[in-house]
């Protein structure tokens, strides 16, 4: 883009200019990070739900003995859905700020983010009795 279109959009100008790499800034980082999962874990009940399911889970597959390739579909599963409530908790929050009051666009929206995490919680379950079932109908 010339010069004199990025001066015609001061904002645009702010976004080719970035910031120099530090070290404190990726610790900064970091800490929004944990802080944006603590919030996540002290103002969503879900999240308890599935902290509890995911002790089991590394419970569980310790006591099975897993393979590195159950481990990974295991571990892959457990950060989708982590990641699947992360994300729908960013939405609620940003959809009760932009629409305080209710809104039938918003609920369908939040309906959605919702139904996006029960997928992946679906997708877990299924996963996990593929993995754990063999192994629970043998000690029958």
């Amino acid at each position: 883009m010339g010069k004199k279109f990025l001066n015609m959009l001061p904002f645009l100008r702010n976004m080719t200019h970035k910031p120099a790499f530090t070290f404190t800034a990726r610790l900064r980082s970091f800490r929004y990070a944990f802080r944006g999962l603590r919030t996540m874990l002290f103002s969503q009940h879900n999240a308890w739900v599935h902290a509890i399911a995911t002790i089991l889970v590394v419970i569980a597959g310790g006591i099975c003995h897993l393979s590195a390739s159950e481990w990974c579909a295991i571990v892959v599963m457990v950060a989708a859905v982590w990641t699947a409530e992360a994300l729908n908790t960013a939405f609620e929050f940003l959809c009760d700020v932009a629409s305080p009051q209710f809104h039938p666009l918003v609920e369908k929206a939040k309906d959605v983010a919702a139904g996006a995490v029960l997928l992946s919680a679906i997708g877990a379950v299924v996963v996990g009795v593929l993995i754990f079932w063999p192994r629970l109908v043998a000690l029958w």
